[in-house]
Formats: structure tokens, C-alpha cells, sequence
């Protein structure tokens, strides 16, 4: 009984629930915030705030006072408490009965007998078991809801429908409106329940995508770990060899110097013996045994050049090369890189702009202050300084590489042959016939169809790679750097073949590398 009188000292008298950010009014009662806000919200109309416990009338909003310790007492207690989910009867106070029904006049929860003899003496509106009862009922007249303003959303009491608030307004019973909800609802659903199978099929869709991406990064990672593996042994091998023939070479050339400091040492000895013979004469005072003594050999001059002993540096690099080739051949082989993919582009001065110098091997065009005046042609860009390559790529895959200045404004990327060639839509990216990388004022954008997106590309790159699959709809960008690094790839689906084009402002230059 303790617990119960307890819970309901802590219980808001309209929510019949435990406090939330209690707050009190100036007769002293206490309410959950949201819950007084909601009723004196609904009263605004009538201009007469009344407490719901005492009735207290004011003529003013009643101004509101948190109590924060109260607050605390009220959130401890919901920890504690380990009541039962289920509606009690609020007439069996001996025991816990379970309630069967709700009245919403009388704001009591009744199990069976006492259900009956309610029964008998009122004929009152009757709901399933709720301790919720405020939200069934009018908190300014204290009567339960029975209609729905359909132009303000809100519920209505008898006593609402008179007011000057809701005159004339369109006003049906609950149940009317809640079947017209429900009509609508299921309309709803109609169109849900398809859109849900469809986004559940792509889903699954996606999941096996993603199955599907996760097996083939798998199989590369297993293919390039087995590549390096094998690369790491024939290196060995390799390295081995290289390092066997270093040994080789070493080998004979030490033997070779030791054989000639041998004949040296020899040489010398005999010249030493020859020496002190001749140191010996040179010091005897007989005439004639000087005379008598044969004049010794003073020996061979000894005019050869000193031999070199040099390492085969030649093989050596030969063996390296030959190294490097294979490993090189088995890579390309076993990963499949095919080589024919590298277009080599030159470009076609008959598309360039008059203050664009192309370089006499085709591969450098540079923005320029001074006019080329050269010939009009119908090819020629006439207000953007661009220009094309030779080469159309259509029908396989192409792949290219350039370098960029690192000052003025460039753009590199890839055109049809009908793109305007004056006027604004003539300007890489400004058409939906050209996609371009492009650098404007240090800042890196991707350019389609007059649409941009943002790209970072490190002040420090100079060199791009370009790669196109024209039948698979697919240009990517590359930074060529250590490592190579993705930038950005775009989408199409090409209908015409393809040049390369490229746009130089402010003295920036691009050039083709082979």
C-alpha cells in the first residue's frame, strides 16, 4: 500500500504516469511538462487557464516552476520499480487484479465484478484497459473525445464543436474519420508494399554486388601476393646469379693481379741481385778484376702498359636488363595488362587555338600572348584556347599519359568532334559532350555538362594518367605519383568517337609524354 500511495504522490494527474520534468504552478500542483504545456496550449483559445487538478482559474498564462529535485525522486523511483506492465483494477485493493476495461468518465480500470456493477448503475464509454486516460479526454471541459477537425488536425469534444475556434468547420465522429484514415492508409500500402519488394530485390542485388566485388578483390590480392611471391624468388635467383658472376670476376681478376705481383716480385729479386753486383764492382780497387768480371744484363726496358683489371660491368648490366625484362614479361602475361591499350596521341593543329603554340613534335601545347594567325578552319576553336589530338578513340580501350604545368589554368579530358567550336558551349566541360579534369585558380574540379565536382590533386602532381574504355561508357582519372593513386571516374554512355582535348590558359602547358 506503502508503494502504491507512494507511485501515486509521484504520478502526474494528467498522464497518470510517473513525472517528467515536473513542473508546478502557483496553486502548487504538480504536472509533467509536456503535459500541462498540451493542456494550457488547448485552453488558449477560450482565454481561461485552469489547473486540472483544483480548477484554479487565471486570466493569464499560468507561468511554470521546474522542480528538479522532485524530478530526481521521480526518475530513482522508475528505476527501482518493478511493477507489472499489465492495467490493475483500481477497486481490488487487497490484491492485484488485472483489469478488464477502462472508464473514461469514471478514470477507473475494472476487472469483471466490478465491470459489472459499474454496469448497472452508469451507461458510460468504455476502453480497453489504459492508464493513459489523459489522452482520451478534453482537458479544458473534461469531456471525452468524440469528433476530428479534419482543417485544424485536432480532436474535439462535444463542448469544442461550439466553440468560435471550430465554427463551421468540417467535424465528423472519430470512428468516421479513423475509418477515412485507414482507407487511406491501405491506399498507402498498395503502393508501399510493391516499392518495398522492389528496394528488398536491390538490396539483395547489392548484396550479392558487393559478394561479388569482395570475390574478385580476393582473387586479385591472391594473384598479385602469389605474382610478388614468385617476383621475390626469381629476384633471388637472379640476385644469386648477378652475385655469383661479381665473385666470378672477382675471382679471376684477383688471380690475375696475384700472378702479376708474383712476376713482379721475381723481377724484382733479380734486380736487387743484379744491384748489389754491380753496387760491389763499383767499389773494388783492383783494375782488373773489375775488367775481368762480365758486365751484367741491365735487363729489358720495360715498355708494356700496366694491364687493367677491370669488372665485366657490361654483363652485368646485360643480366640485370634481362632480369628486369622477364619479370616485367611475366607480370604484364600474368596479370593481363595489355600493352595495346597506350594510345600515342598527337595533336592536330587545325583544331588549335590561335593563342596555342603546338610543339613541332605534336606532343606540347602551350598557352600563348602572341597570335599564330594561322589559317581560318572550320576545326578551329575560335574563343577557348583548346585544342584536339589527331586520333579518335573509339571501339576499345585507350590509355594515355601527360604532364602539366604548375602555374595557369589547363584542363585535360576527352570531346566529340561536334562540339561547338565558339561561344560558351565551346568550353571543355560546358556541354554534355565533353568530360574534363581541369585545374582553375589551384583548384581541381571534374567538368560534364556545365556540372562540377570538387577533386584534391596535391600541388606537387605533374603527371596524370588518362583511361578510357569507350564500350564499357567508362574515363578515369589517375595521379601518377608513388603510389598511383585513383582520382576520379566518370560515366557515359559514348555515341560518338572520342578526341582528346586539352585547354591551356594563363602560359600553362600541357604536354603528351610517349
Amino acid at each position: 500500500m506503502a508503494y502504491s500511495a507512494l507511485r501515486k504522490e509521484l504520478s502526474c494527474n494528467i498522464c497518470q504516469n510517473l513525472y517528467t520534468n515536473p513542473v508546478s504552478l502557483r496553486c502548487g500542483h504538480y504536472f509533467c511538462y509536456d503535459c500541462i504545456v498540451t493542456g494550457l496550449d488547448t485552453q488558449m483559445e477560450s482565454g481561461r487557464y485552469i489547473c486540472p487538478e483544483c480548477s484554479e482559474e487565471h486570466l493569464e498564462r499560468i507561468p511554470l516552476e521546474k522542480n528538479q529535485k522532485l524530478s530526481n525522486i521521480a526518475e530513482n523511483f522508475k528505476s527501482l520499480q518493478q511493477e507489472k506492465t499489465e492495467v490493475l483494477c483500481t477497486y481490488c485493493m487487497d490484491s492485484s487484479v488485472t483489469a478488464v476495461k477502462t472508464c473514461l468518465q469514471c478514470e477507473t480500470s475494472m476487472c469483471d465484478k466490478h465491470l459489472i456493477a459499474h454496469n448497472k448503475t452508469v451507461d458510460h464509454v468504455l476502453l480497453e484497459p489504459t492508464s493513459s486516460l489523459s489522452i482520451k479526454k478534453c482537458l479544458l471541459h473534461k469531456k471525452p473525445w468524440e469528433y476530428y477537425c479534419s482543417e485544424d488536425s485536432s480532436w474535439l469534444c462535444a463542448s469544442c464543436c461550439v466553440l468560435e475556434k471550430h465554427k463551421g468547420h468540417q467535424v465528423e465522429l472519430l470512428e468516421e474519420a479513423s475509418e477515412n484514415k485507414k482507407d487511406k492508409l491501405r491506399n498507402i500500402l498498395k503502393k508501399l508494399a510493391p516499392e518495398r519488394e522492389s528496394a528488398k530485390e536491390r538490396i539483395q542485388s547489392m548484396q550479392d554486388e558487393k559478394r561479388k566485388v569482395q570475390e574478385k578483390a580476393d582473387n586479385v590480392k591472391e594473384r598479385v601476393l602469389a605474382l610478388f611471391e614468385d617476383i621475390k624468388k626469381n629476384l633471388e635467383v637472379q640476385e644469386n646469379n648477378i652475385l655469383s658472376e661479381i665473385a666470378r670476376q672477382q675471382e679471376q681478376l684477383t688471380r690475375s693481379v696475384s700472378d702479376k705481383i708474383q712476376q713482379l716480385e721475381t723481377q724484382m729479386e733479380d734486380l736487387s741481385k743484379k744491384i748489389d753486383h754491380i753496387e760491389k764492382l763499383c767499389t773494388m780497387s783492383d783494375p782488373l778484376a773489375v775488367l775481368q768480371d762480365s758486365e751484367p744484363d741491365p735487363g729489358d726496358q720495360n715498355d708494356d702498359e700496366e694491364p687493367t683489371f677491370n669488372l665485366d660491368g657490361f654483363v652485368i648490366s646485360l643480366m640485370l636488363h634481362r632480369c628486369i625484362t622477364d619479370i616485367s614479361t611475366k607480370t604484364e602475361s600474368r596479370m593481363k595488362f595489355n600493352t595495346e591499350v597506350v594510345t600515342d596521341l598527337r595533336l592536330e593543329v587545325n583544331t588549335a587555338h590561335n593563342f596555342v603554340v603546338v610543339s613541332d613534335d605534336l606532343k606540347t601545347a602551350s598557352s600563348s600572348k602572341t597570335n599564330q594567325n594561322r589559317l581560318v578552319a572550320k576545326e578551329r576553336f575560335t574563343t577557348y584556347r583548346q585544342v584536339l589530338s589527331i586520333e579518335q578513340l573509339s571501339c576499345r580501350q585507350h590509355y594515355w599519359e601527360v604532364e602539366v604545368s604548375d602555374y595557369g589554368d589547363w584542363d585535360i579530358g576527352v570531346c566529340y568532334p561536334s562540339m561547338e567550336r565558339e561561344g560558351e558551349d565551346s568550353c571543355l566541360g560546358n556541354n554534355d559532350k565533353s568530360w574534363s579534369l581541369c585545374m582553375y585558380d589551384d583548384q581541381c574540379k571534374v567538368h560534364h555538362d556545365w556540372e562540377e565536382e570538387d577533386l584534391y590533386l596535391p600541388s606537387t602532381c605533374r603527371k596524370l594518367g588518362i583511361y578510357l574504355d569507350y564500350e564499357a561508357g567508362r574515363l578515369s582519372f589517375y595521379q601518377l605519383g608513388d603510389p598511383i593513386k585513383h582520382l576520379h571516374t566518370s560515366t557515359a554512355t559514348f555515341t560518338e568517337p572520342l578526341h582528346a582535348a586539352f585547354y591551356v590558359y594563363n602560359g600553362a602547358w600541357v604536354k603528351i609524354l610517349h
